[in-house]
């Protein structure tokens, strides 16, 4: 559809947009974090095809922004630190499955050196999600 094309022809732009938000802390409610997750999510669903190149790219931030979110010691409620681990999650399972698996196995070796019990839980409900 007309969304999936607009996506697609601003991919880069929207791309730069998303890094930008995965990186920053927004406060304790990290509505615009959540909401970029969403709309993350969104884009992977439109921009199917595009995405696998895009990978690495995303998987750090994601990752990232996962550590940020486990490691975060300001008021961050947590509810909010587990919605925000579940959107990632999310997107990292929308990820495997548009580049057939590859997520998967660039998570192998994430998985095994990580310590952070919630991190690694995300990952394997990636690791597990066929």
């Amino acid at each position: 559809g007309r969304l999936g094309i607009l996506i697609v022809r601003h991919l880069k732009r929207l791309e730069r947009v998303i890094l930008g938000y995965l990186e920053v802390s927004d406060g304790p409610e990290e509505e615009a974090r959540l909401g970029i997750l969403e709309t993350l999510q969104c884009i992977i669903e439109h921009a199917w095809p595009r995405m696998p190149c895009r990978l690495p790219v995303l998987l750090k931030a994601l990752l990232k922004m996962m550590w940020d979110v486990h490691t975060d010691q300001s008021p961050t409620p947590e509810p909010v630190k587990a919605a925000l681990l579940q959107g990632a999650t999310e997107c990292l399972i929308l990820l495997d499955r548009c580049s057939e698996g590859q997520v998967k196995v660039l998570l192998e070796g994430v998985y095994s050196s990580c310590e952070e019990n919630r991190v690694r839980e995300c990952i394997r409900k990636v690791r597990e999600n066929t």
